[in-house]
């Protein structure tokens, strides 16, 4: 995905750290070493957004290094709208000391490199050649926390919602359903961008007006 023009592939200290799931990334000892040097973070798929290892993301957040995360959480190959994001990517943004800057993007055509249901529900055992991938960058998103957590913790105030726990996070002392009212926001106007960008896609698909990458 990274091997397009624009983007720090031959620096290891500029290239990403990316999020990637541990039932499919690490679980065997070969592949866990070959994506650990790749600078995945092996995370745990229902483990929650307090997980070790997104304590370990948003170590590097906070170092200003670059990390990429696949906030829907799931692999979707359907051609449908954006689903519903999960809420790690936004926790990471709240947490971190200095707010990072949102790089959207959105990329089509990986569904037919490595297909899910290729032979027998199985996916191919290695990636598909001559297939065109569409990758599409959108605008920066920046966020004003310190009104959006005020905005947050007015609005809970209102609200009856069962808790699991989560620790108090500062500045203000934010409480579990201040935390769940900010992270819906942000993670909805993540949603919104990526959503844009895929109706973008389409249009451009249709018109054929862009050259696409074969991998």
């Amino acid at each position: 995905m990274w091997g397009f023009k624009g983007f720090p592939i031959f620096n290891a200290k500029l290239a990403r750290w990316v999020l990637a799931a541990e039932d499919i990334c690490f679980n065997n000892t070969v592949l866990s070493y070959f994506f650990r040097l790749g600078k995945c973070i092996p995370i745990t798929r229902g483990g929650g957004i307090y997980q070790d290892h997104m304590n370990e993301a948003l170590e590097h957040l906070s170092d200003g290094a670059w990390l990429h995360t696949f906030p829907e959480g799931k692999v979707s190959q359907e051609d449908a709208p954006i689903r519903r994001l999960k809420w790690g990517t936004a926790s990471l943004i709240v947490r971190a000391p200095v707010t990072p800057i949102v790089l959207p993007i959105f990329h089509n055509g990986f569904e037919k490199v490595m297909p899910e249901k290729y032979f027998c529900g199985r996916r191919p055992p290695f990636p598909l050649c001559n297939k065109n991938v569409n990758i599409i960058v959108g605008e920066p998103l920046e966020f004003d926390l310190p009104r959006m957590r005020q905005t947050a913790i007015s609005t809970s105030r209102n609200l009856s919602l069962p808790t699991i726990g989560w620790p108090s996070i500062s500045p203000n002392e934010m409480d579990e359903a201040a935390q769940r009212c900010l992270y819906a926001t942000i993670s909805e106007q993540i949603r919104t961008a990526m959503e844009s960008l895929r109706i973008f896609s389409k249009s451009f698909q249709a018109k054929g007006s862009w050259g696409s990458w074969s991998d």
